[in-house]
């Protein structure tokens, strides 16, 4: 299993915006979440696009909600994570792209994907099925727009988009796509949870995930520095015991939502009637005290290859207060013990969000 020679590891925070409140709050918290992670130094921050169904994710439209984002923002780079390209009118992306990139300074980074519920397909006039065929397409129109080819009709983008063409991430579960991404000389994007194969029900995330790395960094050009963003699920807590409370509420709520859809996956691993540790394995999430995250990430080998370790509080999404507290325990005690280090800055303005205090008070 070959290990990459990679910069000192970058810190994301992830959001899929699934707090429990109205879309527009939930709006406001993530948008202060992301705030909140710049403050204590995180290198990025990404968004997931869900189309319909709020329990999945609320964010159907990341380039309008990262634009937002970005006036509140000066340092943290800002990514989609993912877009999900088969449905969208590549042109399009291209432009809303450039523009979210040069009005935030430069900071977007464009991850694409195939995702997407059959649902969400049909209500686009799309057949499911030929998502993959789809991606391909879109996403070899994105780059020649951003190259600067022109489109049909002759017309060529403006404003121009070259810059970004260094900046895709690809999402993947298979070997294949690991293989895809290497080849464009792309970023890969590892998810912090997917489904295990029926012969390998109890395979590791790890297991998994290793040898789309492998695929990958064989397939990456000569001369290519890799790029890997490993999302995982990450939940800190001051105890072992509040996080234990938090995790009971959030990944029974998932569970129960899995098995009533009737979707094959996490449900076939452990339904709403689980044991909490068997649900906390199913999910692959990193939970507890620092001191435990810390002992469950240092034994994910994925870890050890990826340039990007990104942290998302899915599936046990605790209220506000306790992820701002996770962010600020992620930052200060877990990333360091990983060998993370906070880029020396500027001191960042506090953001005028309700103090992670809140959580010991109540």
């Amino acid at each position: 299993m070959p290990a990459i020679q990679r910069p000192p590891l970058r810190l994301g925070f992830f959001s899929r915006l699934l707090d429990d409140a109205t879309a527009a709050e939930r709006y406001r918290l993530v948008a202060a979440q992301i705030a909140h992670a710049e403050a204590f130094g995180f290198d990025s921050a990404w968004v997931a696009q869900h189309h319909f169904h709020e329990h999945e994710g609320g964010l159907p439209s990341p380039f309008v909600f990262l634009s937002y984002v970005a006036s509140r923002t000066r340092r943290i780079r800002l990514g989609t994570g993912i877009v999900t390209l088969p449905l969208e009118n590549a042109v399009r992306v291209a432009e809303d792209a450039i523009v979210l990139d040069l009005l935030s300074g430069g900071r977007l980074d464009v991850g694409v994907g195939t995702g997407g519920t059959p649902e969400s397909f049909a209500a686009f006039g799309l057949d499911g099925n030929d998502r993959s065929a789809l991606f391909a397409r879109q996403l070899d129109a994105v780059r020649a727009a951003w190259a600067g080819q022109p489109l049909a009709g002759g017309d060529t983008l403006y404003p121009a988009g070259s810059q970004l063409l260094d900046r895709i991430w690809q999402a993947t579960f298979s070997v294949s796509g690991g293989t895809r991404a290497g080849l464009a000389g792309d970023g890969l994007m590892l998810s912090r949870t997917q489904p295990r194969p029926l012969d390998a029900q109890d395979a590791s995330l790890a297991d998994i995930q290793n040898p789309i790395v492998d695929a990958y960094l064989a397939a990456l050009p000569a001369g290519r520095a890799p790029r890997i963003v490993g999302s995982r699920s990450v939940f800190v807590a001051d105890t072992r015991q509040e996080a234990l409370r938090l995790a009971d509420i959030g990944l029974r709520r998932s569970a129960a939502r899995f098995a009533a859809s009737g979707q094959a996956g996490l449900a076939d691993r452990a339904g709403p009637d689980a044991t909490l540790a068997q649900l906390i394995a199913a999910y692959d999430v990193h939970m507890g005290s620092p001191d435990d995250v810390i002992a469950s990430l240092r034994a994910d080998s994925t870890l050890s290859r990826v340039t990007d370790l990104v942290c998302q509080v899915h599936s046990v999404d605790p209220p506000h207060a306790a992820i701002l507290r996770s962010i600020e325990l992620t930052a200060t005690v877990v990333a360091p013990a990983l060998g993370w280090v906070r880029e020396p800055a500027e001191a960042a303005t506090a953001p005028d969000i309700p103090s992670a205090s809140l959580l010991k008070a109540a």
